[in-house]
């Protein structure tokens, strides 16, 4: 029987698939192969377990739900846009993602680069509308919170670390800046986006922060795991990409009993920050249990 979790967790996947869908219309003009590849990038499932998030945050604060699935939408977008840049050639050179062919095999190389570039503009287009707050500087902050997010202090920064970093030379203190960066800056902002909207006092703000912080390390740390024992059938990508590649990861640094406890200690500890929230936040209490027992 579906628990409440995954209850909730499918309701936010059906609900963005619609939301997606309306902000990623067709077109049968010369650029239609643009259109085609953004909506195959994003409307081909997923957990939208960052969409989740930051629905869940904002309604720790009574955020009307037309304002955070408008920026849980504009996130799912950018999350998108950096799976199909990370799967180019030039990248991590990936053939599947989420079983099916990555963008750039479905398409080409350049049609993938200029969809991924389509899907990161659209969703800043989303968060700066007026139907997303009606007040200018929520929005701004928003828009200000997520260019940082997946900039050079953030996403972006952490995909340069991990493609010029010697696995050698990487010690646990880099890869947990790398993935905090590459993985965990989304993750922050799903939380953060929900406090922005709610003009939620600093001791909350505080604590979706740090919350996030340990998710979203407990959330990569399960990845690299599941890198090791899972399969490419259940992860809809090549499993054990990462150990033939010779890539330093909290697996590898760590050995994997010891990662496993890591993360688990990370999830417990994610959810003590959430204290001050009491039961609203048993959804984001069970998301932390869910990242480290999925197995996709």
């Amino acid at each position: 029987m579906e628990d409440d979790f995954h209850k909730a967790l499918r309701q936010t996947a059906e609900l963005m698939e619609t939301e997606l869908a309306h902000f990623l219309p067709t077109n049968e003009g010369l650029e239609k192969q643009l259109y085609k590849a953004m909506r195959y990038g994003v409307l081909s499932g997923g957990k939208r377990l960052r969409a989740f998030l930051v629905i869940q945050s904002a309604d720790l604060f009574s955020v009307p739900r037309i304002h955070s699935t408008r920026v849980a939408a504009a996130l799912e977008l950018v999350h998108s846009y950096s799976l199909i840049h990370d799967d180019l050639p030039c990248m991590d050179d990936d053939d599947l993602r989420r079983g099916i062919p990555t963008v750039h095999k479905h398409y080409d190389e350049a049609t993938a680069v200029l969809a991924g570039d389509a899907l990161q503009s659209l969703a800043f287009d989303i968060l700066s509308h007026a139907d997303t707050h009606p007040s200018p500087e929520v929005r701004i902050a928003l828009v200000a919170k997520l260019a940082h997010a997946i900039g050079v202090k953030g996403m972006v920064g952490g995909q340069t670390m991990d493609m010029y970093a010697d696995a050698v030379d990487i010690d646990i203190i880099t890869i947990t800046r790398l993935q905090q960066l590459k993985t965990g800056a989304l993750i922050s902002f799903a939380c953060i986006a929900g406090a922005i909207l709610g003009h939620a006092p600093p001791a909350k703000t505080q604590a979706l922060k740090a919350y996030a912080h340990d998710l979203g390390l407990a959330f990569q740390i399960a990845d690299d795991i599941l890198d090791i024992e899972g399969t490419t059938e259940q992860l809809g990508k090549a499993a054990g990409k990462d150990e033939a590649a010779g890539k330093a990861t909290f697996v590898s640094l760590m050995g994997l009993e010891e990662a496993k406890i890591h993360a688990s200690m990370l999830a417990e500890q994610a959810v003590k920050h959430l204290d001050i929230f009491g039961p609203k936040a048993d959804l984001l209490r069970q998301a932390a249990a869910f990242t480290i027992e999925r197995k996709k």
